[in-house]
């Protein structure tokens, strides 16, 4: 029993690591998943588009925009939680422009109308992404005409964020296992060397299969 306590605690963590990242679309089965994706991305984008550039007093725009949102929400059947944690993810890029605007004159009356334009687009990506298989965005990419090039470059960045997760979460339990030291710097520290060593493995990774492609024609 004690043995077991261990591999199941490390088997949840994993679990919560890779579902920072990770998406629900392969998961649930709901009306709005199964809209084709370039109406999706049609509609995300107008609804950043036109949230950005609407003005502070079109208060019943941004009402029905959440309200949308919130529906498409429910309908889509996305955890509240895991919706509210991206958002909390998020939060320090919308905070930051908060604080550019707060501190800037002409923009201090203005910070609540910044902040809700931030979380409703942030919201819109985190539906729209979370709905959409990654494969068919790049679809819908390549059938507006994005040059190759920058289409493969996001799909490898897609495909190896998760290998670096993987990556990290094998340092982070090598590390564990060798550590008996506890207290907040020590912690810090630790995690600044992880963080140090993934990115040589990352260079190092990112060499060795550039090598690789290259070696099989790709150019």
């Amino acid at each position: 029993m004690p043995c077991r306590r261990p591999a199941l605690q490390f088997q949840t963590e994993r679990l919560v690591t890779v579902h920072w990242i990770n998406h629900h679309h392969g998961r649930l089965d709901s009306p709005v998943h199964r809209l084709p994706a370039a109406p999706k991305l049609g509609v995300a984008l107008v609804i950043i588009v036109a949230t950005v550039l609407a003005p502070v007093q079109w208060r019943a725009w941004f009402i029905g925009v959440a309200g949308l949102l919130v529906l498409a929400m429910l309908l889509s059947r996305l955890p509240l939680f895991f919706v509210f944690r991206r958002l909390l993810v998020l939060s320090p890029f919308v905070l930051g422009v908060v604080l550019v605007n707060t501190f800037q004159p002409a923009g201090r009356d203005k910070w609540l109308a910044v902040a809700v334009k931030s979380v409703l687009c942030l919201l819109t990506v985190i539906l729209v992404s979370n709905t959409t298989p990654f494969s068919q965005i790049l679809r819908v990419l390549k059938s507006i005409r994005v040059p190759a090039l920058l289409i493969t470059t996001i799909a490898l960045m897609h495909r190896y964020l998760f290998v670096l997760m993987d990556e990290a979460e094998r340092m982070r339990r090598a590390r564990a296992s060798r550590t008996f030291m506890r207290g907040r710097r020590f912690h810090w520290r630790a995690l600044a060397t992880v963080v140090g060593q993934l990115f040589i493995r990352a260079s190092e990774r990112a060499e060795r299969i550039y090598d690789a492609m290259c070696a099989r024609g790709w150019k």
